[in-house]
């Protein structure tokens, strides 16, 4: 009974706050890429495609699964004290990228264990390493904002590729960093999130209501912001029953699959709408009961539809930026009582993880500043990927600030 009501009164604290907060901008400096990226191909195109994914695993990488998932350092990362990625690495295996997997629900079941095995033994290294909530931010965040990449932005060819991004923060910076623009197109979507949160917020939280779970619990919304950023802001969020130890049930993966299919269903339904005004229920559907129940007969719903195709019909810088296939972060985090909060969100744009939990990072050259951080950064790459290899989780791969294990290509 005082633990609840210690967990109500840092609620009441937490709203308290929230109403105050802002997100904020972290400048993170960063080391110089050891490549040049050759005449006549931009940036995009080349730093995701083949050639140069070859070389991110020969400078950063740190293991690699059979199944093909590379474990590596991030080249200009989010954070210096903890910041690694796993991405699917199907670019030599599958030449064409549009071929590629990109998201869960493509992966076999074998590959789906893997990715969530390794996610989990992550997590708990991170959570292990830095356990007080009130001291570090932490969360690891999946998305395929690249899937669905506008078809003349540059860079379409190549840019396929499921991943999952691991990221802890010092809350101290967090605090005394700058507040960020609110209205920055990177926390915004673009736009669209504002769609989302004055139109859709009611029918969207209602639609992932239904969605029967035993080990993920829904939360208010509000309640699972982060104290000081305020953010994230109206999306559907679920408390981890059990914590850290329900990741290592096949239940809690089962679960976190739903939520991606239940956000594919509202997704789908609703730009197909937007689309061409159909309102025939996909095939393949999850959930089709409730597309048609809470979805096609929500005024609401069709209301937001209306006003994103008449945008889409008088703006064509706006409808550029529409992501007609389904692109969404999902986000694993801590919040500030110590709560492990699964929430997801539609992905647009230019958009990072980091935004979703109102954290813009501006990442800076320098060098000498990154140096300093560097080694400790290493240390703990390299002791987590020793944890992956002790749980046959992959071979360990050799790079220039870490020379030694086993070089495995891909095939």
């Amino acid at each position: 009974m005082n633990d609840k009501r210690e967990l109500q009164i840092n609620l009441l604290k937490l709203e308290n706050s929230v109403s105050m907060a802002t997100p904020r901008e972290i400048i993170i400096p960063h080391r110089k890429i050891p490549l040049e990226v050759p005449k006549g191909v931009s940036p995009t195109e080349f730093f995701n495609s083949s050639c140069n994914l070859r070389h991110l695993a020969r400078e950063n990488g740190l293991l690699r699964t059979p199944e093909g998932f590379l474990l590596f350092r991030k080249a200009i990362g989010h954070s210096n004290l903890f910041d690694t990625s796993i991405i699917f690495d199907t670019s030599e295996k599958v030449l064409n990228p549009m071929g590629r997997p990109v998201r869960r629900d493509e992966l076999t079941s074998e590959e789906n264990l893997v990715f969530s095995r390794m996610t989990r033994v992550i997590l708990e290294y991170m959570l292990e390493k830095y356990p007080d909530p009130k001291e570090h931010l932490v969360f690891c965040g999946e998305a395929s904002l690249d899937a669905t990449w506008p078809l003349n932005r540059m860079g379409v060819p190549s840019i396929r590729m499921i991943h999952n991004h691991f990221m802890v923060f010092e809350n101290e910076i967090i605090s005394q960093a700058s507040l960020a623009d609110e209205n920055n197109s990177d926390l915004t979507d673009s736009g669209h999130n504002g769609l989302f949160l004055k139109y859709l917020s009611e029918v969207y939280l209602k639609f992932f209501d239904v969605l029967d779970l035993e080990v993920l619990k829904p939360i208010p919304p509000i309640e699972c912001r982060l104290k000081l950023t305020g953010y994230p802001q109206g999306l559907p969020s679920w408390e981890v029953n059990g914590g850290l130890g329900a990741l290592s049930s096949g239940r809690f993966w089962h679960e976190y699959d739903l939520v991606l299919k239940g956000f594919l269903d509202f997704y789908r339904t609703f730009f197909t709408l937007v689309s061409s005004g159909s309102t025939r229920v996909q095939k393949g559907a999850t959930f089709p009961d409730q597309i048609e129940d809470i979805l096609l007969f929500s005024d609401q719903f069709h209301q937001a539809a209306r006003m994103i195709r008449l945008q889409v019909i008088d703006d064509p810088m706006f409808a550029n930026e529409i992501r007609w296939q389904p692109a969404y972060k999902q986000l694993l985090y801590r919040d500030d009582v110590g709560r492990l909060i699964v929430t997801i969100s539609q992905n647009s744009v230019g958009n990072a993880i980091t935004e979703l939990l109102g954290l813009v990072v501006r990442r800076v050259p320098d060098a000498k500043t990154y140096s300093q951080a560097e080694p400790a950064l290493v240390k703990q790459l390299l002791e987590v990927r020793d944890r992956l290899v002790d749980y046959n989780l992959g071979n360990p791969l050799s790079a220039p600030s870490w020379p030694h294990g086993v070089f495995v290509p891909c095939v």
